[in-house]
């Protein structure tokens, strides 16, 4: 994984030191991150607020940051704030608002993304990019003290062919360069989360920041 972000970037001109692996590990079992952990990979992944929950009473004593990418309900937003290092999904202003109250209550700093529904799909979360949510999170973030807006995250319709998602990433960075271009305040603009398994690397040609791989470092999930 290491060798194929590396090459990704230097075909982008760019360094594999500013790719972050984010290894994916929902439904994978605290050993597994305790195994991955220990070969060099710090930044995790869960969907869940409960499955962390009840996973991290046997991974505390390891530094790792844990990312919470699955869609966010406002009533866990107070424990989301609590259990997790990022949270990388906030897609409204009543999502936000929790969270920074949670955090401002926990006396800490909470960096997040905000997700953007660039394919347009029913069937997924996230704001669309002309809609009024996307804009209002702009406009309030100013006023969330214990939120660190850092950049944005999307998760694109899918396709066999991983070149099927390179339109959803360039769409994603230029409302990045556009969101970074109006100067907000408390507003970083520095990260792009885009890219899992089956097309990290286009994801990272057009310039993620973040990969979110799942699949590819722990294998498939087990079917409930």
């Amino acid at each position: 994984m290491r060798e194929r972000i590396a090459a990704a970037a230097k075909r982008s001109a760019r360094s594999a030191n500013d790719v972050t692996l984010i290894a994916v590990s929902k439904t994978h079992p605290g050993e597994a991150i305790r195994a991955a952990f220990e070969l060099g990979v710090k930044s995790f992944g869960e969907n869940r607020v409960q499955e962390w929950e009840s996973k991290r009473i046997v991974l505390e004593d390891l530094a790792g940051d844990w990312h919470l990418i699955g869609h966010l309900q406002s009533n866990k937003a107070a424990k989301a704030a609590e259990l997790f290092s990022a949270v990388d999904s906030v897609d409204s202003v009543r999502v936000a608002e929790r969270l920074n109250a949670a955090a401002e209550k926990a006396a800490k700093t909470l960096p997040i993304l905000i997700e953007v529904n660039v394919g347009g799909e029913e069937a997924k979360t996230g704001a669309s990019p002309e809609s009024e949510e996307l804009e209002k999170i702009l406009l309030d973030a100013t006023g969330w003290g214990n939120l660190s807006v850092r950049g944005l995250m999307t998760v694109p319709p899918y396709s066999d062919d991983p070149e099927g998602a390179r339109p959803f990433f360039r769409q994603l960075r230029a409302i990045r360069d556009q969101i970074a271009s109006r100067r907000l305040p408390a507003m970083a603009m520095d990260l792009l989360s885009m890219g899992m398994s089956h097309d990290f690397e286009v994801a990272i040609e057009e310039g993620s920041t973040c990969v979110r791989v799942g699949t590819a470092i722990f294998g498939d999930r087990a079917k409930p």
